[in-house]
């Protein structure tokens, strides 16, 4: 299981340290716009529910790319997570949103790319304090480059197999919506990349 640190690529800054602030997209139950929400606040307990999106990209040989978050996130940072998250801007399509982010924060396209359902989550993250209350757009895909990822956003990447994804998890901490995405994603996940590889 290779892991790679994110170096010597030049980005600009996080968007989340820019001085505009961060406005996402809040949602009723139903995923229905109702109203935006600076990025911060809509995490403060009890949290706001907001649209988000994630993304599953795994390479030919079945395996699923990770990242670690960045030491310098204000909300998780460290941990280990699926391929790339995050939230549409107001009006945004999550699709559209979710291949902005893998460049942005990967330097990678996907070779494939599909949407894999929703999932609404309330985690709240025991480090920060911070809520996830969330309606997550999903999508499930496969890469064929290696990742250039921004330092500011990722700390490490890293393919892995079904087993190695488990050895990770009982040594590593993971991000708190990882496991709710993952088998929510799980049905399209077998549909483009095989009943075979073990996901």
């Amino acid at each position: 299981m290779p892991i790679t640190s994110a170096t010597g690529r030049s980005a600009g800054p996080a968007p989340e340290t820019t001085a505009d602030p961060i406005m996402l997209e809040l949602v009723d139950e139903d995923g229905r716009t109702t109203g935006t929400a600076e990025k911060l606040s809509a995490h403060v307990a009890p949290g706001r529910l907001h649209r988000a999106f994630s993304v599953f990209l795994f390479d030919d040989r079945g395996r699923l790319l990770l990242q670690r978050r960045a030491l310098g996130k204000y909300h998780s940072p460290g941990v280990w997570s699926n391929t790339c998250c995050g939230h549409p801007y107001p009006g945004e399509p999550p699709f559209a949103a979710a291949v902005r982010r893998t460049g942005e924060e990967l330097g990678i396209a996907p070779a494939l790319l599909r949407e894999a359902g929703t999932v609404r989550y309330n985690h709240p993250d025991p480090a920060s304090g911070l809520v996830e209350q969330e309606y997550n757009h999903l999508f499930v895909g496969t890469v064929r480059t290696e990742p250039r990822p921004d330092p500011e956003e990722i700390a490490e990447t890293a393919f892995v197999t079904p087993a190695e994804l488990a050895e990770l998890m009982r040594e590593k901490t993971f991000s708190a919506w990882f496991g709710t995405v993952l088998d929510a994603a799980r049905p399209a996940v077998r549909e483009v990349i095989g009943a075979g590889a073990g996901w």
